[in-house]
């Protein structure tokens, strides 16, 4: 399995972790939080159409709403690949970061 990039592991955790309110702004909102750094919300569709075309994500279109000038949001949730990829990413961070010490407390190698 292809691994995902980090912005789209940050996408797909911020929509799992979202659930039934996974759309635009509030990913943005993860993502920002997750990472310290200010997203404009446009960086945030191109990974998302990256993860639709790939399978790991289902975009899901709501009711148009008046606030939105009768535009509709656009939810998205995981799909089986998408969790399956998370699974993956999740171990080989585990992996990876196994018996490394706290850089918060000691940021030196010795």
């Amino acid at each position: 399995m292809k691994l995902l990039s980090r912005i789209e592991e940050i996408i797909l955790v911020s929509i799992w972790r979202l659930g039934d309110n996974a759309y635009g702004m509030p990913i943005r909102d993860e993502v920002i939080q997750a990472t310290g750094k200010d997203w404009l919300l446009g960086a945030i569709y191109g990974p998302l159409g990256r993860l639709h075309k790939n399978g790991y994500i289902d975009p899901i279109k709501g009711e148009p709403t008046a606030e939105r000038g009768g535009r509709a949001k656009v939810f998205y949730t995981l799909t089986p690949i998408g969790m399956k990829a998370l699974e993956e990413i999740q171990r080989v961070n585990s992996y990876l970061w196994q018996n490394i010490p706290d850089f918060s407390t000691n940021g030196s190698h010795s």
